[in-house]
């Protein structure tokens, strides 16, 4: 059987993974873990992007050690990037899409052209940091890293691009940027015009699914491994865990639960109108020039984050005491919208967590697991709001969710997504990202031969768990003060 090295990159973590398909089952072992730290220099939030290079040849060393493998498959988040100059040299580490430089961005470039412009033009939902935004930063502030660039690669292209020496732009990972055209699947040069952007940098788009360029030689040399090839996966993490949801039927409901929580379906033509830029939904692009129609939401960041708070102040706690702390505090006494701009950037979040209470009047929590049980229900509350605006927009034909990735190892999210949202949820799998990389390699290599076949690979080789309702009623109840207190309207 052939074997697949696939690397996936998350923003707190990543992993190497080891895989073959047998005809049935993808099978896969993890070989390699590191974290992914951000460093803050001068007041700029850096990815240590040569680090994480690093660790890309440190798993391959041990990937050919292990027997060798046929093919590698990169995925990482979305939006950031690196610059190359015209000697193929990195000009500056990636900045970090929770750096503040954008904040005020947006609104610059609306005064040039407007939001609505740009959204029925890309069909992208309006976030300061996408890389429209940064690319604007830069030549408001920085043009002379514009003028000294030869192409920006985004951060899955990067690392293909220090594999093998070639620029290419993967077509769902060039999505997040806000300079896509969705239905060319080709860079809005007249949009990047107007913007007053250099066209030269921007690089070759690929579909998923194509060859990127094979390891080069100097790579080869230096790791003792085969020269084979590095596949344009569906770069973009979500796009690779949407393409393995297991579901059976083409028209579902799916929730990439990460960092972020990705809350969408999959559609065959992106979704634009006045009423859908209102809602501000994205068009994001998929496997098979599909697209991720789908709604970006905070996610597990605000628990990470408020992990990463209480251990600086001295309490390691792990997962699963705060989900238990969460269980055990009173529900619904307070509310907050995790999709708040107080909660985007790093620093003490327990604590803008009460500020926000205090501000909306509420119930101000006094502990570890009254803050979690509010954060715990404010997203499952959001995943209802979002849930209940697609089935408006799509004649109430959903009544299940596919919850995917690693934040459903949280039975308790699980549950009360459930719960709030008074659907079933089946969730699987927890490694729904790598699996989708790995499955198109596969495809890539003639091993799998359609998207439905990978679907079928991945549904194999996953044990789906399922959730059904408790107490939807008062979760309704719950939902009617959630919305008064939070300002969003139905």
């Amino acid at each position: 059987m052939k074997k697949v090295l696939c690397f996936d990159f998350g923003a707190s973590s990543g992993r190497a993974m080891l895989a073959e398909y047998d005809g049935e089952k993808i099978l896969m072992e993890e070989i390699h873990r590191f974290s992914n730290d951000t460093v803050i220099v001068n007041g700029t939030m850096y990815w240590d992007v040569l680090r994480l290079f690093f660790e890309i040849k440190t798993g391959i060393t041990k990937a050919t050690n292990m027997g060798g493998f046929d093919a590698i498959g990169i995925d990482t988040w979305g939006v950031d990037f690196g610059l190359i100059d015209k000697h193929g040299k990195l000009l500056s580490n990636p900045v970090h899409y929770r750096d503040k430089r954008t904040d005020n961005i947006p609104e610059k470039v609306f005064a040039e052209i407007s939001k609505q412009d740009i959204y029925s033009r890309t069909g992208i939902q309006c976030m300061h940091f996408n890389t429209l935004y940064q690319l604007m930063y830069l030549k408001y502030n920085e043009p002379e890293m514009l003028e000294n660039t030869e192409k920006f690669l985004l951060m899955p292209d990067l690392f293909a691009y220090m594999l093998t020496g070639e620029f290419h732009a993967e077509s769902s990972i060039a999505s997040t940027t806000n300079l896509l055209n969705p239905y060319t699947k080709n860079w809005d040069f007249e949009l990047i015009d107007k913007l007053g952007l250099p066209k030269k940098i921007f690089p070759e788009i690929i579909k998923s699914g194509n060859i990127y360029g094979m390891l080069s030689d100097e790579i080869c040399e230096e790791l003792g491994c085969k020269k084979v090839p590095v596949v344009s996966v569906a770069e973009h993490d979500t796009a690779s865990a949407v393409a393995a949801t297991p579901a059976t039927e083409d028209d579902f409901v799916y929730i990439s639960c990460g960092t972020w929580s990705l809350f969408g379906i999959e559609t065959k033509k992106p979704l634009i109108t006045p009423e859908i830029e209102t809602l501000n939904f994205t068009n994001e692009g998929g496997f098979m020039d599909t697209t991720r129609f789908l709604k970006n939401i905070m996610g597990l960041w605000l628990i990470q984050e408020s992990r990463r708070q209480w251990k600086r102040e001295g309490e390691a706690v792990g997962f699963d005491v705060l989900e238990k702390e969460a269980l055990a505090a009173e529900p619904f006494k307070a509310f907050i919208d995790v999709d708040d701009k107080s909660f985007e950037s790093a620093g003490n979040l327990p604590k803008r967590v009460c500020e926000y209470c205090q501000k909306t009047g509420q119930y101000v929590p006094k502990n570890r697991g009254e803050i979690m049980r509010i954060i715990y229900q404010s997203l499952a509350l959001k995943y209802k709001y979002t849930f209940n605006k697609l089935n408006r927009l799509n004649e109430n034909k959903y009544s299940k969710i596919n919850m995917l990735g690693g934040g459903i190892k949280d039975t308790l999210l699980c549950k009360m997504t459930a719960s709030a949202c008074n659907a079933d949820v089946l969730a699987g799998p927890t490694e729904a990202t790598a699996m989708g990389n790995i499955g198109v390699v596969f495809y890539a290599l003639g091993e799998i031969e359609s998207f439905k076949d990978l679907r079928r690979a991945v549904s194999a080789s996953t044990e789906i768990k399922h959730y059904s309702p408790e107490n939807p009623s008062d979760w309704e109840t719950a939902y009617t003060t959630y919305l008064s207190v939070t300002g969003q309207k139905e």
